[in-house]
């Protein structure tokens, strides 16, 4: 019977629905209107990258994924086996995300070779610093939040430690001009994480995302030194710039500048090309739209709490 039943299925399938149902579906391809990519260059392959971040993150946090055990006497053979790695499939991605734009742009002169070669080798030349920076973010993490117990819990666990990584790492690309990859990889971090933060936002050292859940901050968005931000945080734009035609201007700051040592509470919205002076706190669920000097204190009016007590029955 269940031999049947699959028979006449496979039947349906084989039949003219099948037949008409394909050419409806490939007639939608036919127009230009960007979400099918057929006979153009081939684009950057999303598991490659999530490959790549991986890898980067082995370098970063050597030892902790746990796919392999590393010494001090071999770390810099197994170090040197992941940059080869690494270099090569980056090298592969971002010849891909260059030819893609140059393809589209119908380039003559596009220099991809040129192009690719220095991105891959500004990436692979900050991983130094990065490294060093994510010490301070760690650090930041293990005094903010009186719940760590170790550094190593909150490398291995912190979904703010992890996305702080991976947006730095497609910061370097973001700035090289890289097509696609920067955002691939921060989407990829926002995918797992819930935290939200565009390659394009510059990060400051010891930043701290606590919780993280729902956190956004904007491409033009500078966040300073020694910040902390909680679950819920917007730092995102009030307004888009547009041209004399209605066309978004892109590039335009729009987003906040957050200075040194702000504490920005869960909740909270920061919008527009701002700034939240040095040291300020930002108290929960707060709108902002307009600057605030160093020091200030902004918190919501405490809300209106109203009681019903139900009425006791009368004694007997």
């Amino acid at each position: 019977m269940k031999d049947r039943y699959c028979s006449h299925r496979l039947s349906v399938l084989s039949s003219d629905y099948l037949r008409d149902l394909v050419g409806k579906i490939c007639d939608t391809y036919e127009d230009a209107k960007g979400i099918n990519h057929v006979e153009g260059f081939n684009l950057p392959r999303q598991q490659e990258i999530h490959d790549i971040i991986n890898r980067l993150m082995e370098i970063v946090f050597p030892g902790f994924s746990g796919v392999q055990n590393y010494s001090l006497k071999t770390i810099s053979f197994n170090i040197g086996n992941i940059l080869t790695e690494v270099y090569s499939e980056l090298h592969d991605q971002i010849e891909r995300s260059f030819s893609y734009e140059c393809g589209k742009s119908h380039c003559d002169d596009c220099d991809v070779p040129a192009k690719t070669e220095e991105a891959v080798k500004a990436l692979l030349d900050a991983i130094p610093e990065i490294r060093e920076t994510m010490k301070l973010d760690i650090a930041a993490a293990f005094s903010g939040d009186p719940a760590a117990a170790t550094i190593d819990e909150i490398v291995v666990s912190y979904p703010g430690i992890k996305t702080i990584t991976i947006q730095r790492f497609a910061h370097v690309l973001y700035h090289h001009k890289v097509p696609l990859i920067p955002r691939m990889m921060t989407e990829y971090a926002h995918s797992i994480t819930g935290i939200d933060i565009h390659p394009g936002a510059h990060l400051e050292r010891g930043l701290f995302i606590d919780h993280g859940t729902g956190v956004v901050v904007g491409e033009t968005a500078v966040i300073g030194n020694n910040v902390k931000i909680y679950q819920g945080v917007t730092l995102g734009a009030l307004s888009f710039p547009k041209d004399a035609c209605g066309m978004i201007i892109k590039g335009a700051k729009r987003h906040p500048t957050i200075e040194d040592d702000v504490t920005i509470y869960a909740g909270a919205t920061v919008l527009g090309n701002i700034v939240i002076g040095k040291g300020s706190i930002i108290g929960g669920n707060v709108w902002m739209t307009e600057s605030v000097p160093a020091g200030s204190k902004i918190s919501m009016a405490p809300p209106e709490l109203r009681k019903k007590i139900p009425v006791q029955a009368a004694d007997k």
